[in-house]
């Protein structure tokens, strides 16, 4: 599904950037065409201009001024043939060069940079003529910016559509997630209750004085592990609880089912850090981490869990000696299916993460890492 997810991703993007080129090419098309009508439209405006200044016809001239009032958007500035303003311009925002001085010569300027002037000789010998340099009108602005226009927007459609799917699938993943851990719960139930009865039954046969006992805690810890499935997916209980004690009694847990060389620390500044968690779910979070601390050291080494407050945070850092995890495995490490060891399937520390981050509103992470010395995994619970 993930990589079903990201061709789809793929294909979006590929189908938005073919969408921003071909709106790209056709506006430079429309662009190239608005700006070669524009300079015949000027070219007629100078005729015009022409007319005024040298016909006697009243018809022509009813001509030239009509056509020259028609044209109402393209901005012209007019010099004479030593490119010096005469102060005749058309379409010229008059308050602007009302309230700059250097404003017509810097768009005189502009004008310049955009197209050839067109040139209307009055004299030959010695030369008089006005040159009439042209803008770009409104239409054509628009026309240029259109593509900026249209890439935004299919750029915001492809971040909404992303994103949507993005919680489309998370939102399906959880009830993978759900559905997984409720029915291993169910199919956990049904033996665990018959060994519950096997256990009663064992406790009155004589000679089973000292195997009941173990079978009684093993049963327990499949009751336990039990609970903690059927938790997923459902909101959880949380209460109140001492970090130093609830840490503390998981670490004296693991460390008697651990090797001899490995040792086990628990450091804390105060006696008492309280958050609010879910005992089952968190000892579960914590057992992960110890754990996979245990596998990275191979059977020797050492173990500190540090217990602490950091200002509206209670603070759980779990500190191994083991063989590191690199760097390019750091962002990789609570993906599901991603595992260093030769057998598991990668869940832990998802499971972790999922229980820290959705069920306590916490935050775990890498902390630090370096390949041969160790890794510190640090879990931050809002008070």
């Amino acid at each position: 599904m993930s990589f079903n997810f990201l061709n789809f991703k793929t294909v979006l993007a590929s189908i938005a950037i073919a969408i921003v080129i071909g709106t790209i090419f056709y506006s430079n098309y429309l662009s190239n065409k608005i700006a070669a009508q524009e300079k015949q439209n000027v070219a007629i405006w100078v005729e015009a201009q022409k007319t005024l200044l040298t016909s006697n016809d009243s018809a022509s001239i009813n001509l030239a001024l009509k056509i020259s009032s028609e044209n109402s958007s393209i901005p012209i500035i007019e010099t004479n043939e030593n490119d010096s303003i005469t102060g005749n311009t058309n379409n010229i925002d008059t308050f602007l060069i009302n309230q700059n001085k250097d404003y017509l010569q810097q768009q005189l300027q502009v004008f310049k940079s955009y197209a050839n002037p067109i040139i209307l000789v009055l004299q030959e010998k010695p030369l008089i003529a006005n040159k009439y340099y042209y803008g770009k009108s409104k239409l054509a602005n628009e026309v240029a910016y259109y593509p900026l226009v249209q890439m935004f927007i299919v750029l915001l459609f492809v971040i909404v559509i992303i994103i949507a799917l993005q919680n489309n699938y998370k939102s399906t993943q959880n009830q993978v997630w759900a559905g997984l851990a409720k029915e291993t719960a169910h199919q956990l139930g049904t033996p665990v209750s018959s060994l519950e009865g096997w256990v009663e039954m064992l406790r009155d046969i004589k000679g089973n004085e000292t195997i009941v006992p173990e079978m009684e805690k093993d049963v327990k810890r499949l009751l336990l592990i039990t609970d903690r499935f059927g938790k997923i997916g459902s909101k959880p209980n949380v209460e109140q609880r001492n970090l130093v004690v609830q840490v503390g009694e998981m670490v004296e847990y693991i460390k008697k089912r651990a090797s001899q060389k490995v040792e086990f620390k628990l450091l804390y500044t105060e006696e008492e850090v309280l958050a609010n968690v879910s005992p089952p779910l968190f000892d579960w979070v914590i057992e992960n981490l110890l754990k996979n601390a245990l596998d990275a050291m191979e059977g020797k080494g050492n173990i500190s869990v540090a217990i602490f407050n950091e200002n509206t945070k209670a603070i759980i850092e779990v500190t191994d000696t083991g063989k590191g995890i690199s760097k390019a495995n750091v962002a990789k490490v609570f993906k599901a299916g991603f595992t260093t060891k030769k057998r598991g399937w990668g869940l832990g520390l998802t499971l972790t993460k999922r229980i820290v981050e959705q069920y306590h509103k916490g935050n775990i992470f890498v902390k630090h890492s370096e390949l041969g010395k160790g890794t510190c995994f640090r879990i931050e619970i809002n008070k």
